[in-house]
């Protein structure tokens, strides 16, 4: 009987100890992987990453000991909603729920967005509203002169201290490296050089929405430089009117006394196209320009909705405006 009670002791004792011991391991993983004092690295949070990516991130970066404990510790102080995309100097002497806060507690950049499509004065302003504070928009805009069409349309993570030249570095080296050298082959193995394929670009990416309709719109002006009919597009017009007041827009519907407008990139009154690109476009204009959907037709209309209807002859083309704007 002595035993069997000494036996049950044992076994008790040892599954304290177990229990102690699992105990023991969990508390550790809410500590820092480092107890010294260690120096900080540059953790980046993109915008709409999951907690358990991020948890999984910071792991890999050995700034946390397991990325459960994170996710744990977001669920249990309801942190989902308020942890910020963007950089954060984190190190390992700090504790999953330091690190956990931190990333609520902002960022040493700001992401902006340059949408494609847009001219230089646009960008200068946008990036004017931005958390910014040694941004110029003036000096932007005249370093950015004769660069139309060479910044690059995309989503970045800057450094909210960057002055006008640090940004204008950054979106035309961007371009670079995403045209200049990323779609070197296309460019090359193209009948157009590397300007007529940038303006035309810059073209479709204000006359047209989405890779497909760009490549269908660019056919129909190719066509028509082929056959020397002018290309007759509204927003070159849009561009050599610049900002209107009454719409607050850069990009305001066009009149037809615009058409009358005195200027080399007024396409209804030179034929062929502008010296310079009008807009800076994205990289999905950029290829519908080098890889045109070939086509007879020479007209086209959005309707109401933004659906193309296209035409061969100039009859065909006034039975569409008849049909889907009259």
């Amino acid at each position: 009987m002595t035993s069997v009670v000494k036996k049950l002791s044992l076994l008790g004792l040892g599954g304290t100890v177990l229990i102690l011991i699992i105990a023991l391991f969990f508390y550790s993983l809410f500590l820092p992987v480092s107890a010294q004092k260690t120096a900080s690295k540059t953790f980046v949070v993109p915008k709409g990453q999951a907690i358990s990516i991020i948890g999984q991130r910071l792991q890999q970066e050995g700034l946390i000991k397991n990325a459960l404990i994170f996710r744990l510790i977001v669920k249990r102080d309801n942190l989902a909603n308020k942890i910020q995309a963007g950089s954060f100097e984190l190190s390992s002497n700090m504790s999953p729920d330091e690190i956990a806060s931190a990333l609520t507690k902002g960022t040493n950049d700001v992401w902006i967005t340059i949408v494609e499509g847009w001219r230089i004065e646009e960008i200068a302003q946008m990036l004017a509203r931005q958390e910014l504070p040694e941004f110029d928009s003036e000096e932007f805009i005249k370093l950015s002169q004769g660069q139309e069409g060479y910044l690059y349309p995309d989503t970045y993570l800057i450094p909210k201290l960057s002055t006008a030249s640090a940004i204008y570095s950054l979106l035309t080296n961007t371009f670079e490296k995403k045209v200049t050298q990323g779609l070197s082959e296309e460019i090359v193995a193209s009948s157009k050089s590397f300007n007529e394929i940038l303006v035309m670009a810059s073209i479709l990416e204000r006359e047209a929405k989405g890779y497909e309709q760009m490549r269908q719109v660019a056919g129909v002006l190719w066509h028509r430089i082929e056959i020397g009919m002018p290309l007759q597009a509204d927003a070159t017009l849009q561009y050599v009117r610049g900002y209107n007041k009454t719409e607050d827009s850069w990009w305001a519907s066009p009149s037809a006394e615009d058409k009358q407008l005195k200027s080399v990139f007024n396409t209804y009154q030179n034929p062929g196209l502008p010296p310079t690109p009008i807009a800076n476009p994205g990289i999905d204009a950029i290829k519908a320009a080098i890889d045109p959907i070939e086509t007879n037709n020479l007209f086209y209309i959005h309707d109401r909705r933004g659906n193309l209807h296209f035409a061969v002859t100039l009859d065909e083309h006034n039975q569409n405006v008849q049909k889907y704007l009259r």
